[in-house]
């Protein structure tokens, strides 16, 4: 690898990180304006979204112009294709905290509902899975990113029991419809945050190894749970 090649991939991870950081940063935040029925904290969060988006634009361009002009390959090659998906995967969770935060402006104005939802357990197990694959990222642990994919289902199966706990909300509560599907819509992105997190422990996975491990959960699940 040449030395300028060398800089310019410092300089992709470096990038990333602080986007990854960032990001991080405004999914907790954006949970935590949920639980608290903060107002301005919410709003900070909606506000902030354009930062990620044009972070996420000027790596994308800093990823396609080393490829145009140094042509990497092996490892670099890998590398560099990851950093694009990962950081396009960043964006996203970006904007699914920022729609949980719109949920938790509408969600402050109204009575807190009386359903025993596990936002906590929900949120605390994505919010890991997301430290978990930037984490992957930084130590570039496969170990550690086999282990985010390995979670994804806990979060799938709260999701499915959030649904189940609205419709007979729904039921019960007729007058409390709007808060509940506000309270489904969290839940829903939260579970894609968890599979985005999945996606980027799955890169990690191919940046280091080159294995492509999407559609593979046989290889990440705990031996015991295989069938």
């Amino acid at each position: 690898m040449s030395l300028v090649l060398s800089r310019e991939i410092d300089n992709l991870k470096k990038s990333l990180l602080a986007l990854g950081g960032d990001v991080e940063e405004h999914v907790n935040r954006a949970v935590q304006a949920l639980e608290s029925r903060n107002m301005d904290m919410a709003e900070q969060i909606i506000a902030g979204d354009g930062r990620i988006d044009r972070a996420e634009v000027n790596l994308e361009e800093d990823c396609l112009k080393v490829l145009a002009l140094h042509q990497p390959v092996a490892i670099d090659l890998r590398f560099v294709i990851s950093v694009l998906k990962i950081n396009n995967d960043l964006e996203r969770i970006g904007d699914l905290a920022v729609n949980i935060a719109e949920r938790a402006l509408f969600l402050s104005t109204q009575e807190p509902v009386d359903i025993p939802f596990n936002f906590a357990g929900m949120s605390e197990k994505t919010k890991h899975m997301l430290k978990q694959a930037l984490d992957s990222m930084v130590n570039m642990d496969p170990i550690m990113a086999k282990a985010v994919c390995a979670m994804d289902d806990e979060v799938d199966l709260i999701n499915r029991e959030m649904y189940a706990q609205v419709k007979e909300g729904v039921s019960k509560q007729p007058g409390r419809v709007e808060s509940l599907l506000h309270y489904l819509s969290v839940s829903r992105h939260l579970e894609r945050i968890a599979d985005l997190s999945t996606n980027i422990a799955e890169d990690v996975i191919y940046m280091i190894s080159g294995e492509i491990v999407r559609h593979k959960a046989e290889d990440y699940r705990p031996e015991e749970q295989r069938t």
